[in-house]
């Protein structure tokens, strides 16, 4: 992954982590390292534990940051929640899998980071 896209995937973290704590959820983990790969954030919402994908898109040319999201992503982010859960929580805690799209409005799939993002937050994604 390159510097420019590296940047633009740790600013939307931080967007989507001070959304969720607006909402009330509080962040557990950032960045968590598995065998797999990394789960952007681990939060709580109550008593359930919510691993959160996000995903920032700076223009629709290869469609939304929703849509981005391919099964080959979900089974990853499964078996690494599987991991996480494994190594952290208490036996029986319940958990879902939300996803937190920041979106810029598209203009010739130019970057405007000057705006405003669409920020789309879907709880129990899959």
């Amino acid at each position: 992954m390159n510097d420019v896209r590296r940047e633009l995937g740790q600013w939307g973290e931080r967007i989507a982590e001070a959304y969720l704590l607006q909402k009330g959820l509080r962040i557990e983990e950032r960045n968590y390292r598995t065998a797999r790969g990394e789960i952007d954030l681990v939060a709580w919402e109550g008593d359930v534990l919510v691993f959160v994908e996000v995903r920032t898109r700076t223009s629709m040319k290869y469609g939304s940051a929703l849509e981005s999201i391919t099964r080959q992503k979900k089974k990853k982010l499964r078996e690494m929640a599987l991991a996480y859960l494994q190594a952290k929580t208490k036996p029986s805690r319940p958990f879902r899998f939300d996803v937190v799209g920041i979106q810029y409005q598209d203009r010739g799939g130019e970057a405007h980071t000057g705006q405003t993002p669409v920020i789309t937050h879907i709880e129990h994604a899959f």
